[in-house]
């Protein structure tokens, strides 16, 4: 099942972004790896973070989140996670 993850970025979120951001990229690396990321980048106009994943539950989905090293050193200060339907591009 697809999750839309929006991390919200705290205040200090752009400079402790540079600081984590290996760490998080790490991290999603190990589901893009196993073809669970669908997208993921940075909101252009510096809100937060988009990403849309795969998971089996929406508690897996929330721990991720949870333990994600953006979360955990407070790049975002709040999170939003929902279940997701794909609709396009149409997957075959």
């Amino acid at each position: 099942m697809k999750f839309v993850i929006i991390g919200y970025d705290s205040t200090e979120g752009e400079a402790k972004r540079r600081v984590h951001r290996a760490a998080h990229l790490a991290n999603l690396e190990l589901l893009e790896k196993q073809g669970r990321v669908i997208l993921a980048g940075p909101m252009t106009d510096k809100a937060g973070s988009l990403l849309v994943l795969e998971f089996e539950t929406l508690e897996a989905a929330q721990e991720f989140a949870r333990q994600d090293p953006y979360t955990v050193h407070g790049v975002f200060e709040r999170l939003e996670i929902h279940p997701f339907m794909q609709v396009f591009p149409k997957q075959h």
